[in-house]
């Protein structure tokens, strides 16, 4: 079986942050991005986020803020090179945590997916 592998994110943006912090630390520039509660749950160490479309791993995650961390060469080839502190992004999180809150958490549909039959059934 192959590995997927990669992100999924679409092109449409869920919110904004702001700029916290850009920080160069031997080959990484780090950025810290804050941004409101109900984007943060979607966003988790290790995986997906897109900042004005750029999709990128996440580092860190706290309460009110996530940091990435990219080379010189991701800087340089995207419009984060334009960016400065206080500056705004658009965020788009990665699909998966909201296709998985929308089943969880079925509104007016038949679904049978819930959180008790992913316990029973190991998950």
């Amino acid at each position: 079986m192959k590995d997927f592998g990669g992100h999924i994110v679409s092109g449409h943006i869920d919110g904004t942050g702001k700029i916290e912090g850009i920080e160069k630390e031997d080959n990484a520039v780090w950025y810290k991005i804050s941004t409101s509660p109900d984007l943060l749950k979607y966003i988790v160490e290790k995986g997906s986020v897109a900042i004005d479309g750029i999709s990128l791993t996440v580092a860190e995650v706290d309460t009110s803020s996530f940091k990435v961390s990219i080379i010189p060469h991701t800087q340089q080839e995207t419009n984060l090179k334009y960016k400065n502190k206080n500056d705004i992004v658009n965020i788009e999180c990665d699909m998966i945590g909201k296709y998985v809150e929308k089943l969880l958490m079925p509104k007016d549909t038949k679904s049978k997916l819930t959180e008790e039959f992913l316990i029973q059934n190991g998950f």
